[in-house]
């Protein structure tokens, strides 16, 4: 038998002062989606998550509830704990940084690094932010506040242990420009190798002024600093110093994801930690955005949280998964609203994806009792559709190996598009009329089948009970057989004969009038011509008003590539599309839909008013318009026809 390959996946550990926002659910789902991904390819999976409990904020948030911090953290924990469970979070291990194995793990480090003269006592004088636990330069600081969440900050003299990061800072360097996929995306990369080049300070790896931490070895007035000891979590979870095979099984990690304000801390100070241990560095470090909220950056400092507990209860874990995972753009801040989220689980999973299986379920039931005969009848129709599922498949694969969900997610909302796009071509209605066509008929709903089979498979990671609720209306599995990832490449694997079930609606519509507790908007995106007097024909026109070049030159003009389009529900006129510029995502809505279907706009490379002011247009936020000529009968988009890089501007 072959040997299974070894996948190690992290989340960072998350600070328990308080109960987790949304932001640090969509972290933890996209390491989830991942982690079943490789398990549907075979891999041996560890995934690891948990929380990192030590430090003066918590010490400072239990004291102000009258708890003892173990107290505190505990209560938390397991509303974590619950999070994950409602979220279908797959974690192989959970670590708290209070438990015996992590301490035992810190303090042996500690001492290692301290015996070969990589740790040494100063003292440090520095301005310190409790709420980040972190401390900052005076010109980090912004008008003397904190440069993360603009809270007050503390000056901060104490005597501490120091770590020399500058020694490892050459090596470090040389790894990251011979692996470029080591930090990821670029952006962050290039963030990274500035502020090496910048010059690394020794790193305060011990604090004197509270006691709610790891207590350092050989000195026992000291506590070991937060992140010193929170990074170290990554060894401590697979069995390090404790377990050898487990750990040689494992490391180095795969993947440490997290979000980008974390990522020096990851991409620099930890591979330096790895560097003194003489352990190899972790493959791939990356950094998704932040979630956006209309009054900027969501973050429990701030206190303008989204409670996912909430959210999961309402539209269920499987929509919320599959809403984050799509809409955020990896690697890039993405902007968050109920209403925007209503409308995607409406508009991809009880419009599209639920109405396909509803549908085909629904005709096989009517035109073949609920049992599916077989079929040898093909057409070139039928041909389009296996390469549209081969195509899938394998953009979907290549994305995930990315960690390109809302590219992978994309990849499979085409195949459903194309699937029901092939109902209306093949009129499944029609054929049942004529017994001369039964066999084509059986053959139509069979394709159908298998297009939903795969589209199953493939959004599994994202939503894991898909299948089993799927499979209660098609029975295209036996009861807990393994569904594998390679399956939805092989076109024909659905079997006949078995009987299908109608039942619930697998996403049931969201009704975004109660949600928004108001009538919809009209669309904003059409302007309504003035009704002006009829002229004389001979009246000379009228003088034709001229701009500066000036005014012209305000105008950013951009080339703005489609990579994802489709319909706004109950809106006839709009499409929503996806247009990359660059390195850059944006969600642009356009008044063009019945002059364009969504999938002839997807590639095309359109002309994009691009610092246009962002407006909302009923619930989704358009970031720049597409320019278009028309006149009474046509609407014709600006497009680029040679090979311009998306992003370049237009002159």
């Amino acid at each position: 038998m072959q040997q299974k390959k070894n996948f190690y996946i992290t989340t960072p550990i998350y600070y328990p002062s308080d109960n987790l926002h949304i932001g640090h659910a969509y972290t933890t789902v996209a390491a989830d989606c991942m982690a079943r991904f490789k398990r549907m390819q075979g891999y041996d999976v560890f995934y690891l998550t948990g929380t990192d409990e030590h430090g003066q904020k918590i010490e400072r948030a239990a004291r102000e509830k009258g708890k003892e911090p173990i107290q505190h953290v505990d209560e938390i924990v397991a509303n974590i704990r619950k999070l994950w469970d409602l979220l279908l979070i797959s974690n192989t291990d959970f670590i708290r940084t209070t438990e015996e194995r992590h301490e035992k793990v810190v303090q042996k480090i500690f001492q290692k690094v301290y015996d070969q003269g990589d740790i040494f006592m100063s003292n440090y004088k520095g301005w310190y932010c409790s709420p980040c636990e972190t401390y900052f330069t005076e010109r980090q600081l912004v008008e003397g506040k904190c440069p993360d969440c603009a809270r007050e900050v503390e000056l901060l003299q104490e005597e501490s242990y120091f770590f020399n990061m500058g020694k490892y800072a050459p090596r470090l360097l040389e790894h990251i420009e011979a692996n470029p996929e080591f930090i990821q995306p670029e952006s962050r990369r290039n963030e990274v190798v500035n502020f090496i080049k910048g010059g690394l300070e020794d790193l305060c790896v011990s604090r004197t002024s509270f006691k709610w931490g790891i207590p350092v070895p050989f000195n026992e007035n000291h506590v070991v600093y937060v992140w010193f000891d929170a990074l170290i979590n990554y060894l401590t979870g697979i069995g390090y110093l404790q377990d050898e095979e487990q750990f040689n099984k494992y490391w180095p990690a795969d993947v440490h994801l997290m979000a980008k304000d974390i990522i020096r801390f990851h991409a620099i100070i930890w591979p330096i930690m790895l560097m003194a241990l003489d352990l190899p560095l972790p493959k791939k470090v990356c950094a998704h955005g932040w979630i956006m909220l209309e009054g900027g950056k969501m973050s429990k400092s701030k206190g303008n949280v989204v409670d996912p507990n909430i959210l999961v209860q309402k539209y269920g874990a499987d929509a919320v998964r599959y809403y984050l995972l799509k809409e955020l753009t990896f690697g890039q801040d993405g902007l968050y609203s109920e209403e925007m989220m209503a409308t995607r689980i409406n508009a991809d999973l009880a419009n599209d994806l639920g109405n396909l299986i509803s549908r085909t379920v629904a005709m096989i039931i009517k035109y073949f009792a609920g049992i599916l005969p077989e079929q040898i009848e093909t057409a070139d129709l039928d041909e389009e559709l296996k390469v549209c599922a081969r195509q899938a498949y394998d953009e979907a694969t290549e994305k995930l190996e990315k960690l390109d969900f809302s590219g992978y997610l994309h990849a499979t909302s085409r195949l459903v598009s194309r699937a029901n796009k092939y109902i209306d071509e093949t009129a499944p209605w029609k054929l049942a009329k004529d017994e001369r066509q039964l066999s084509r008929l059986a053959a139509v709903l069979y394709n159908l089948l298998e297009c939903i089979r795969i589209t199953v498979i493939l959004t599994a990671p994202a939503m894991p009970t898909l299948i089993t609720r799927a499979n209660q209306q098609l029975r295209l599995w036996e009861q807990d057989e393994q569904v594998m990832w390679k399956d939805a490449g092989i076109w024909g694997i659905a079997g006949t004969g078995n009987q299908v079930f109608k039942d619930e609606s697998l996403f049931p519509r969201i009704d975004l009038k109660n949600l928004r507790g108001e009538e919809p908007v009209e669309d904003m995106i059409e302007v309504k011509k003035p009704i002006q007097e009829e002229k004389p024909a001979m009246e000379e026109p009228t003088k034709q008003q001229h701009i500066s070049i000036e005014d012209f030159a305000k105008l950013d003009l951009r080339v703005a590539e489609v990579i994802a389009c489709e319909k706004m529900e109950k809106a006839d006129k709009l499409l929503v599309l996806k247009m990359k510029l660059g390195d850059e995502e944006r969600t642009v809505v356009s008044g063009i839909a019945q002059h364009y279907k969504p999938e002839e706009l997807i590639g095309k490379k359109l002309v994009l008013v691009a610092n246009l002011k962002p407006t909302k247009i009923r619930g989704v936020m358009s970031h720049g318009m597409i320019l278009a000529a028309s006149d009474d009968q046509y609407v014709d988009a600006l497009t680029v026809t040679k090979d311009i890089a998306s992003g370049n501007r237009v002159k």
